[in-house]
């Protein structure tokens, strides 16, 4: 019988902390994690999934990455630090200039890594963990979620992990929140958590659509958080972006425990983006030099498929 092994203990290891340079003394930090997309043949794009408002305007970004070790298992206080210089140039936004949504694709790091003898341990999250239709119609309006980020930027930095949230949707995690791609959950969101993905999480057991008691664990990515409602000392209630400078800064709000989260299905759309990308950037012969210098063929480099 193997081993049973909890999945917020595997999901904790598809998230990783941003830390963002503007160059001009400024630094700032948000949330991402590992989504392979165009999934075809055994072969994926790996991308680090995280809000436009946490890369935006930064000129330099770097992420952790925990080493992996030869029995495959995640060499806990041994990790890498992955610096972006011209972040702006490695970054892609969502098709929809209203979600805030942006991917950096990662798999140039990691063939070159690979070629150096080096292997990062991470948890890739993929189409097949994505909350579809037929899941989110026996959804009730409240259903326990987890949220895996960088809450104010802390972290175990020892040992390259998250902080893990618990909370519940606050409105229906299916129905477009005042006809946007988004819903409400009920959780705490602060500097830091932008761009962390949010889970229904039901360990052990679950009711069901019928309401049944199920035995079992359910795990799906519902979507990504990127802001909540405050209200001001004036008594208005606005939308704001969940900073990503953990300075404390006195700006006249008030957060309600609340986060906005976008759809899960929205990443979906980074699919296109990604295609239309490799044709235009394809010219060159998968036998030519890789544009990075290292030194090996573009098709055993960047130009590599995971």
């Amino acid at each position: 019988m193997s081993e049973y092994v909890n999945p917020i203990e595997q999901l904790i290891h598809s998230t990783v902390r941003i830390q963002c340079e503007d160059g001009k003394g400024n630094t700032s930090s948000g949330s991402g994690y590992v989504f392979f997309f165009c999934e075809k043949d055994e072969q994926s794009i790996p991308c680090i999934v995280t809000n436009k408002h946490v890369v935006a305007g930064a000129q330099k970004g770097s992420f952790n990455l925990t080493m992996k070790g030869e029995d495959g298992k995640p060499k806990l206080g041994l990790h890498e630090v992955i610096t972006l210089d011209n972040l702006s140039k490695f970054w892609l936004s969502h098709p929809n200039p209203n979600v805030d949504l942006a991917i950096i694709p990662i798999g140039p790091i990691l063939n070159q890594a690979e070629s150096q003898g080096k292997s990062f341990y991470y948890i890739p999250l993929s189409k097949s963990v994505l909350a579809d239709e037929s899941l989110l119609s026996t959804l009730s309006s409240m259903e326990e979620i987890v949220m895996i980020g960088y809450p104010n930027g802390i972290w175990d930095a020892k040992h390259n992990l998250p902080i893990i949230r618990r909370g519940i949707t606050a409105t229906h995690p299916k129905l477009p929140l005042n006809g946007k791609p988004e819903f409400l959950i009920d959780a705490a969101c602060f500097p830091g958590s932008s761009g962390s993905p949010v889970f229904l999480a039901n360990i052990g057991s679950f009711v069901d659509h019928r309401g049944a008691l199920v035995v079992g664990t359910r795990i799906a990515l519902l979507g990504t958080l990127y802001a909540g409602p405050q209200h001001t000392t004036t008594g208005e209630v606005v939308v704001v972006a969940v900073p990503t400078d953990s300075k404390s800064i006195s700006v006249g709000t008030i957060p309600n425990n609340l986060g906005l989260v976008i759809h899960a299905s929205e990443l979906l759309a980074f699919e296109q983006v990604i295609e239309e990308r490799l044709r235009n950037e394809q010219p060159i012969s998968r036998n030519s030099p890789c544009k990075c210098g290292s030194g090996s063929k573009f098709k055993n480099c960047c130009g590599k498929l995971i």
